[in-house]
């Protein structure tokens, strides 16, 4: 017989405080501490490579918009569209959460091509290079905050790390794949920053967002086998939606890390933020 105590027990609000109308909770915070520290290391980085910081003002804002309509509109279409186009109005209604990883990185390459065209009129990979570094650390705080709101969990298990979900009900041990997750979004961090501060890998156009590709989608790829089913429709696939989309991530990531070691170092003239050069 199994005994419960032995594993841990989760009943952590999702709520920090309340005033008024006014609800603070865990999964904000870490989403805005994550952008924060974002934009503190966006800056270290544009200094390093003498950039103007102009830049970095107009490029933070396109991401923050990037992130939240493409992972708004990823969980839309990809998860809940069978709901969504009975209650179109309810696709605004972000607060009450559905928010989709791969939709947000789809959103951010979209903005970037865009920021890259009309602000930097450099190659949209050496954006990329660089606002990978920052990112898959606010990812691994996403996957707190989602933690603390007792969601996106994995199947029962007997592990001693096993946890309880109590707010929701539960009275099985669960795996819990937001640390799974958040751990090796950190591992990829780490990666990011050696590949970046202590060897010339941002000089190779896309090498860095390949590898930030094949690190998180792999992991995300794998964990998915211990996750619980996320929507009905899943049930009795082999593969479910996260994974599927994880796929062309990963192969998109192999096809850039051998296209950037290919073609080698590509070095770009400081220039001033109207793009001349």
């Amino acid at each position: 017989m199994i005994d419960i105590l032995a594993f841990i027990h989760w009943n952590v609000s999702p709520e920090i405080f309340s005033l008024g109308p006014v609800h603070v909770r865990w999964y904000g915070l870490l989403f805005a501490v994550g952008f924060l520290f974002g934009y503190n290391h966006g800056e270290k980085m544009f200094k390093h490579e003498n950039i103007d910081l102009k830049w970095l003002e107009s490029l933070f804002i396109y991401l923050i918009v990037a992130t939240i309509i493409g992972a708004r509109l990823g969980h839309v279409l990809f998860y809940g569209w069978g709901y969504y186009s009975q209650h179109p109005i309810e696709i605004l209604y972000v607060w009450q959460g559905g928010l989709a990883s791969h939709g947000g990185v789809l959103g951010i390459i979209i903005a970037m091509f865009i920021w890259s065209k009309y602000v930097s009129k450099r190659s949209i990979l050496w954006v990329l290079d660089r606002v990978v570094v920052p990112s898959v650390f606010v990812a691994a705080l996403i996957r707190l905050g989602n933690l603390m709101n007792s969601e996106i969990y994995g199947i029962p298990t007997t592990l001693p790390w096993g946890v309880i979900f109590e707010r929701n009900h539960e009275t099985v041990a669960k795996h819990p794949t937001q640390i799974y997750e958040s751990l090796s979004y950190l591992i990829t961090f780490g990666v990011m920053l050696y590949m970046y501060w202590k060897t010339k890998a941002k000089d190779y156009q896309g090498l860095l967002v390949g590898v930030f590709f094949v690190m998180v989608f792999s992991a995300r790829f794998f964990i998915e086998f211990i996750k619980e089913e996320q929507e009905a429709f899943e049930k009795g696939m082999s593969l479910n939606m996260g994974q599927l989309l994880s796929i062309p991530f990963i192969l998109g990531g192999i096809f850039l890390i051998i296209r950037a070691v290919k073609k080698g170092p590509v070095i770009y003239e400081n220039q001033a933020i109207s793009g001349k050069k």
